[in-house]
């Protein structure tokens, strides 16, 4: 049985659940800033999960690694690919909470798809301002291993359609992807349906797409935003460490929110090795965002 987890500070509430160590409520007060579920109940659409060891997907559920070839467990049937990494329906040990934070922690044991060893820790923690997460992994085995990562959460900015809340991407390349939603060129963003560089509505636009030369404010951080007739969310994140975020309007899903989702690789990186982490063994990798009430 998973256990569950509520943590306060300020106006701010934030609810978690062992099961997948998986984000499932966040509040400002009495507006929801991220779409939640019933304890207990199915996770829907990896909403509030973490993606590793890697995000999005591997096309065809196969790579080639250190001289091997791997194949995964097809999660994603339709399309045969391998989604959104191997610790999103997992379950995760709470090894430590204090008033405003708690932390969880996985061992991702070798398999035939992914024959490594790493030490999974996430740390959430609640500030006035928002929550911040710091996800931590270890090579704990004896050879080098791939590796990348990020979170699924759905963003809410009211209970209207998404189509009408205003989108604000800070990036100036989409990656245009195939039918099975693999890349296929990096392009500009300028003349595009995906040019949300400054704050516009989605409109009849369908957005799953990952975005990269993303611009950072003057603290360095990068800041995706949704407004609507409840207010506005942001998500956070160094752009340097994460330099990819995937956007989805969850268009033809029935989903509540958008998902905004930094990366620190690109769609299908196992094959292409763009941006691949490499953790040799010992090696550490550590990636944080923040979602705030906007």
């Amino acid at each position: 049985m998973s256990r569950e987890f509520t943590l306060r500070n300020g106006a701010m509430l934030a609810e978690f659940t062992e099961r997948a160590a998986a984000l499932r409520t966040l509040r400002h007060g009495e507006r929801e800033l991220v779409a939640s579920w019933p304890a207990g109940g199915p996770i829907p659409y990896y909403s509030g999960t973490l993606l590793a060891p890697w995000p999005n997907r591997v096309g065809g559920a196969g790579y080639t690694f250190g001289g091997r070839s791997l194949r995964l467990p097809v999660n994603e049937q339709d399309r045969g690919n391998a989604l959104h990494g191997l610790v999103a329906e997992t379950h995760w040990e709470a090894v430590e909470q204090a008033p405003a934070s708690v932390r969880f922690a996985h061992t991702l044991l070798p398999s035939a798809g992914y024959p490594f060893t790493l030490s999974l820790e996430v740390l959430y923690t609640l500030t006035a301002d928002g929550l911040t997460t710091t996800l931590t992994a270890q090579n704990t085995g004896d050879q080098a291993a791939p590796y990348g990562c990020g979170p699924h959460p759905w963003l809410l900015a009211g209970d209207g359609p998404v189509e009408e809340w205003e989108l604000r991407v800070p990036a100036s390349k989409v990656l245009l992807v195939d039918d099975r939603l693999l890349p296929r060129s990096l392009a500009d963003v300028a003349g595009t349906p995906y040019d949300f560089r400054l704050p516009r509505a989605t409109g009849e636009t369908a957005v799953d797409h990952a975005f990269t030369a993303i611009e950072a404010d003057d603290d360095g951080l990068a800041r995706v935003r949704l407004s609507g007739p409840a207010g506005g969310v942001e998500m956070r994140w160094d752009p340097v460490a994460m330099p990819w975020v995937q956007v989805c309007t969850g268009t033809g899903l029935g989903h509540a929110g958008i998902a905004v989702e930094p990366m620190t690789c690109p769609p299908d990186a196992f094959n292409s090795g763009t941006d691949l982490v490499v953790l040799e063994p010992g090696d550490k990798h550590e990636a944080s965002w923040t979602v705030s009430p906007g």
